[in-house]
């Protein structure tokens, strides 16, 4: 039965929501750890539809329904309610249709799968532009304001962003009514801190930290193909991811990742 009672969900369904669970649980476990981000968000996306897709082949009377919530239940972990002060939650997300409304879709997500109701900091990736576009802050506000709106109904604590330059991060915090608590920079594009970043930073106590994301963490092609790859004759090519969360939760006292996993949604764009 395998795959087929999975395909015909995903026939029927319009939108896809997917949650990895804990990776810390089960992502090392057969193979070595994935070398980039990239890598390791496709192999946890992969295993968790093989395993939903095994499991949904078992129950014959499986309902059709418009949202799909493909997990596997022992994956999902909820933080202890008396454990909450010692844990930080924090998320990065990586948008990936110009949907600014994922954003809210996205926390809301994110906070129940943890079982919060709140998140401590939301780091967002910038929407991609269309080629020949250079980011501006037009571009970005719709994504800020909607992000905003969280802090106030107090979904969320903190907000920031990621590989925005030293004009585009002024422009932003002199527009904003929250203002960015912190900028990501890729190392990979600059081996050192920029001076005028550095001394803007400091001068409006923005926190600079570092990653290794590639622009695109998961882009269309890549779905579309892990989803093939894990249930056979699927029509993949309906399908748009509309937004990825990468969660950690971290011990405050220890500095140490006790949970982190991937949180995504997708839609079914059947013409």
């Amino acid at each position: 039965m395998g795959t087929e009672g999975a395909r015909a969900l995903l026939e029927r369904a319009g939108t896809l929501n997917l949650q990895t669970g804990n990776l810390l649980s089960w992502g090392c476990g057969r193979k070595k750890c994935p070398a980039t981000p990239s890598e390791e968000v496709r192999d946890s996306i992969q295993k968790i539809l093989t395993e939903w897709s095994s499991k949904v082949g078992q129950d014959q009377n499986q309902e059709i329904v418009d949202v799909l919530e493909c997990t596997v239940a022992q994956a999902v972990e909820k933080m202890n309610p008396e454990e909450r002060d010692e844990l930080k939650v924090s998320a990065k997300l990586f948008i990936v249709g110009s949907y600014s409304s994922s954003i809210r879709d996205a926390v809301d997500m994110a906070c129940s799968s943890l079982g919060v109701a709140q998140i401590d900091s939301v780091i967002i990736a910038p929407p991609p532009v269309e080629d020949g576009t250079s980011l501006s802050l037009e571009y970005l506000q719709p994504y800020w304001q909607e992000l905003e709106t969280l802090v106030e109904n107090k979904k969320i604590v903190a907000i920031g962003t990621s590989d925005l330059d030293k004009t585009l991060l002024e422009q932003l915090y002199v527009w904003a009514q929250v203002k960015p608590s912190s900028n990501q920079v890729n190392l990979a594009s600059c081996c050192v801190m920029p001076p005028d970043l550095t001394a803007f930073a400091k001068q409006f106590d923005i926190q600079l930290l570092t990653h290794n994301d590639p622009k695109e963490l998961l882009c269309e092609a890549s779905f579309q193909e892990v989803l093939q790859e894990s249930i056979q004759n699927i029509k993949a090519h309906e399908w748009i991811p509309l937004w990825i969360l990468r969660y950690s939760v971290i011990v405050k006292s220890r500095g140490i990742i006790k949970s982190k996993g991937y949180i995504m949604q997708a839609k079914r764009n059947a013409s």
